[in-house]
């Protein structure tokens, strides 16, 4: 996984852009750290006939990694298996400034490639991982959701090869006490 710190370079070479306020720009940890609290994101990826197709998920990270669960068949399957490159994003906090025209935000945007998980242990592992985080210490809850669904679910892997966290402007000012801070970094 890239810092989102990498030389601008680098970035563009390789398919995404360096953040152009930068100033704006979390620290890499901060990012993993709003992405792991986070209930839920988008997931985006290439749809039919060229067409973006964006869904809405629960996650859980492991590693440098997010799972995801899935039907057996459907268009985002029918996307990844078209495509594996994807994009997730989470807004962890959005609070609408009226009278600034603005909100104090908070989102993270993790690039990679996804996959649909075949070993069975790989699956399993990450249908609980996704299972606590969305029941916590529940294990008799997950075993019987899973008898219900085991044969009806897949999991998915996005291996985050690059992530980038940001914070409206609003709240930079504040996090570096300085109320004439530029945000427009050209």
């Amino acid at each position: 996984m890239t810092a989102n710190t990498a030389n601008t370079a680098n970035l563009k070479n390789i398919g995404w852009r360096p953040m152009r306020r930068k100033r704006q720009l979390l620290p890499a940890a901060k990012a993993v750290q709003l992405l792991k609290n986070a209930t839920s994101g988008v997931l985006a990826l290439a749809g039919d006939n060229g067409w973006p197709y964006a869904v809405p998920l629960n996650h859980a990270y492991e590693n440098g990694c997010l799972y995801f669960h899935a039907a057996l068949q459907g268009q985002k399957i029918d996307a990844i298996r078209c495509c594996d490159k994807a994009c997730f994003t989470v807004i962890v906090q959005d609070i609408l400034v009226p009278e600034k025209y603005t909100s104090l935000y908070k989102s993270v945007m993790c690039f990679g490639r996804i996959h649909i998980l075949e070993n069975e242990e790989e699956r399993l592992h990450a249908l609980r991982l996704i299972g606590e985080r969305c029941n916590p210490g529940d294990a008799a809850g997950f075993a019987a959701e899973m008898r219900r669904n085991d044969r009806r679910t897949l999991a998915l892997c996005l291996k985050i090869e690059h992530i980038s966290g940001k914070e409206g402007i609003e709240l930079t000012r504040k996090r570096c006490h300085d109320p004439d801070l530029s945000a427009y970094d050209e």
